[in-house]
């Protein structure tokens, strides 16, 4: 191991790993993180579905995640295939490989893990001497990039439809029937999306003319699935503990899912809703026995917008009571500014300072109601003044380019609102503010997803994204500051691949042919391959990002049903070019149309 980097990415054996006879289980089920260790390691879906699985008799769920470069060119010198970490075992002896989709950008390494595993890529190659391939994760509501590879996806939260799909499955396998029978059987399980039973077309110019069912069983959308009751849904009471660093190693606690704020950009905002919560005496419970069976000694509390959280100065407070003598510190990841209480950072500051994090998003108040974001710079100012005079001298701020209607005076507003942080800063008494100011502003670049209002519009073209980064770059010099962006080419491919059909299948797959993988790492990122990848394929990418869509297209997409309307999302969409505000569905409810997806409505 001597050749390769960082060894113990492959060696399993962990504090808390499942261990299990696998000749005494009927189903083996391999977790695919389609990135390294340490970035899969610190998702909490895969802890949450990982121990979910392994609580049943009947099936050994294993982890197998994305060897490192120096690792696969090993690999493929010795012949050595693809293993997973739990029993070292060939992939494709497993009866099913389950990836979760987080980022477009991964998608050049699920072919390249299949090929590894000496799986075929196309699933139309596979036989019943071959792991079926599954896949779910945000990127799952516009499955169709990955059509001709995935056997099928499962459409939204996954703890109730899995148990289903095993359970179908262990008949199955018993019966020794053709392959096409089992995935006729789960076919017709809401939330179940089989890409080969549904027919596309195209009109002349490229766009897309109907996605239909080629099944008279099956529905014309597939619903997303959700977990209704969170508190009585499956939360793992031990955790794996790597024995390397990985991205988040610390607790991580689910508190509630959902958002009702409606970011007009955030596509999380609209897939997960409703906004479903855990119990105070749930979490203390949870945090009690976690703390317990892993030994960490940081904890951080996961939810989109954590200050939403009902209950969350009583559970911070009774959080800190417990673990403070025992010197674990408390995270709040995901406060929005208007949400930032004092209180709560007293709180966590008794055992150590955590890192500050605000998104502004927009320069301007204008553009701030574009977006719906619904915050304010007084918001702001109230914020970081309280976080300095606790002491805290370093703030990160995050703001995105090129959103709908943004004009210069938007970009403007970035240096004018990062300039009045500093000087919040200094306007703190020098007896109580610490030295050492550090302010980093890192700017993203709009990626218009599905289900969002936002789904219509256009990116802006690469150009126009960087004479927008250089322009931030000569007024944010500033003492004290710096400025992070993301490389243009990377989101024009994010881009592409969001809102993308199934023609970029064949795309994807003359990249990864010309060696395109990682490509969510700048360093690995082969832009030059991917642009011969469309030349060969004789397509434009800029068909698929900088093109605006019209109201009444058809979108590669508009067979899945999140809950969220397209009616809606076209009114939201017209409020945004309006600058018109939404409030908060908590408030009063705004017809977002996600109540029929639930029996008892929202409430």
């Amino acid at each position: 191991m001597d050749k390769v980097a960082k060894p113990v990415r492959y060696m399993g054996n962990e504090y808390n790993m499942v261990i299990k006879d696998p000749s005494m289980v009927n189903i083996r089920f391999v977790f695919a993180f389609p990135d390294v260790y340490e970035v899969g390691m610190s998702h909490l879906g895969i802890k949450i579905l990982y121990h979910l699985l392994n609580e049943r008799q009947d099936t050994y769920c294993e982890r197998v995640f994305a060897p490192w470069i120096d690792m696969e060119e090993q690999m493929r010198k010795n012949d050595v295939s693809l293993f997973s970490l739990e029993t070292k075992e060939n992939i494709r002896s497993f009866d099913i490989l389950g990836f979760t989709l987080q980022y477009e950008m991964s998608y050049t390494n699920i072919l390249n893990m299949l090929d590894l595993s000496k799986i075929p890529i196309q699933s139309c190659d596979r036989t019943n001497d071959d792991p079926f391939i599954i896949a779910g994760g945000p990127c799952a509501f516009n499955p169709e990039p990955l059509a001709q590879f995935i056997d099928f996806f499962v459409i939204g939260e996954s703890e109730e439809i899995l148990p289903r799909i095993l359970d179908i499955y262990k008949l199955w396998k018993v019966k020794e029937e053709p392959r096409e029978n089992f995935l006729l059987q789960v076919s017709i399980i809401p939330g179940i999306y089989v890409p080969s039973y549904f027919e596309v077309s195209y009109f002349d110019d490229g766009r897309l003319s109907s996605l239909l069912s080629k099944k008279n069983n099956l529905p014309a959308k597939i619903d997303r699935q959700v977990v209704e009751n969170l508190n009585q849904s499956y939360f793992p009471e031990t955790l794996i503990v790597p024995y390397m660093d990985i991205v988040h190693d610390r607790i991580v606690l689910e508190i509630f899912r959902g958002c009702t704020r409606g970011c007009r950009f955030c596509q999380a905002g609209m897939i997960y809703r409703p906004v479903r919560e855990r119990s105070v005496e749930r979490l203390l419970d949870l945090a009690e026995k976690i703390i317990v069976q892993t030994g960490y000694e940081e904890m951080s509390l996961s939810s989109l917008s954590t200050g939403d959280y009902g209950c969350l100065d009583e559970l911070v407070t009774e959080l800190m009571k417990r673990f403070e003598k025992k010197k674990v510190s408390l995270s709040l990841p995901s406060l929005r500014i208007d949400s930032f209480a004092k209180e709560y950072i007293e709180e966590v500051q008794k055992v150590r300072k955590t890192g500050l994090t605000f998104a502004p998003e927009a320069g301007t108040q204008r553009l701030r109601d574009v977006i719906n974001k619904n915050v304010t710079e007084e918001n702001l100012m109230s914020s970081v003044q309280d976080a300095f005079s606790l002491g805290w001298t370093s703030v990160k701020l995050y703001f995105m380019i090129g959103l709908p209607t943004e004009s210069e005076e938007d970009l403007k507003g970035i240096a004018s609102m990062t300039k009045h942080v500093v000087d919040a800063y200094h306007n703190i008494s020098k007896e109580i503010r610490q030295k050492g100011l550090r302010v980093t502003v890192s700017t993203s670049t709009f990626v218009p997803k599905p289900f969002t209002p936002f789904q219509w519009e256009p990116q802006i073209s690469i150009e126009e994204i960087r004479t927008h980064q250089r322009y931030l770059q000569n007024i944010l010099h500033i003492k004290g500051v710096e400025y992070n962006w993301h490389e243009p080419e990377l989101s024009y491919m994010e881009a592409i691949f969001s809102r993308g059909d199934r023609r970029l299948g064949n795309v994807l797959y003359s990249a990864w042919k010309l060696g395109c993988k990682f490509d969510g790492w700048s360093d690995q990122f082969k832009y030059n391959m991917w642009i011969k990848a469309f030349q060969e394929n004789e397509i434009d990418p800029g068909f698929y990002a900088n093109r605006k869509r019209e109201k009444d297209e058809v979108l590669p997409w508009d067979h899945i049903n999140p809950g969220v309307t397209k009616e809606f999302l076209w009114s939201e969409y017209e409020a945004a070019l309006a600058g018109k505000t939404t409030i908060d569905c908590r408030n009063e409810c705004i017809n977002c149309g996600v109540s029929s997806l639930l029996i008892g409505g929202c409430r």
